[in-house]
């Protein structure tokens, strides 16, 4: 009795299951994520991509109640850039996902009073960084098969509570 094996074909077809279709898939949503975060982080720093830069964006910061506004916007530019830059890159992912969540809770803050409409590009943020802190980056990362590869429970939970602190922290402190 044989077997019959049949050959792969390399546009065949695959299935959810498949490692290789899973870890395509978190890289475009982490490339994309993590690179409009970048851009917004920049933006307020550097006014890089039609941004506001940091003066304009720290006088916004502190008419939110931001005091001091300079200091606010640096550290909103910072995490936004380097929480974005983190999950593009696939580096220290449930670092970059704290880093995200944090700041994203502090942006729908400010923004909750507006609805929905108002808060909901800081939530897609939030929950995109969330589920990478659960998920891992997957194959195609700077974490994959290093020695500081984190995923799973435990460390999507990290993150989450992680970054609920600092924004919880930064709220008390504004």
């Amino acid at each position: 009795m044989t077997t019959e094996s049949r050959p792969v074909r390399p546009f065949e077809f695959r299935t959810a299951g498949d490692s290789a279709t899973t870890d395509i898939g978190l890289l475009i949503v982490r490339v994309f994520f993590g690179a409009l975060l970048f851009v917004h982080g920049t933006q307020k720093l550097f006014g890089w991509f039609n941004g506001m830069g940091l003066s304009a964006t720290a006088r916004g910061f502190g008419h939110m109640g931001y005091d001091p506004g300079k200091f606010f916007a640096t550290l909103a530019g910072l995490c936004e850039s380097t929480g974005g830059s983190l999950l593009l890159l696939g580096l220290l992912t449930p670092l970059g996902a704290a880093i995200v969540v944090g700041t994203m809770i502090n942006a729908m803050n400010v923004t909750w009073s507006h609805g929905l409409q108002g808060y909901e590009g800081a939530l897609l943020f939030a929950v995109a960084a969330a589920g990478l802190g659960f998920t891992g980056p997957g194959r195609f990362s700077l974490d994959h098969g290093r020695i500081w590869q984190r995923q799973g429970l435990v460390w999507g939970i990290g993150a989450i509570v992680l970054g609920v602190v600092a924004a919880v922290l930064t709220l008390l402190t504004k």
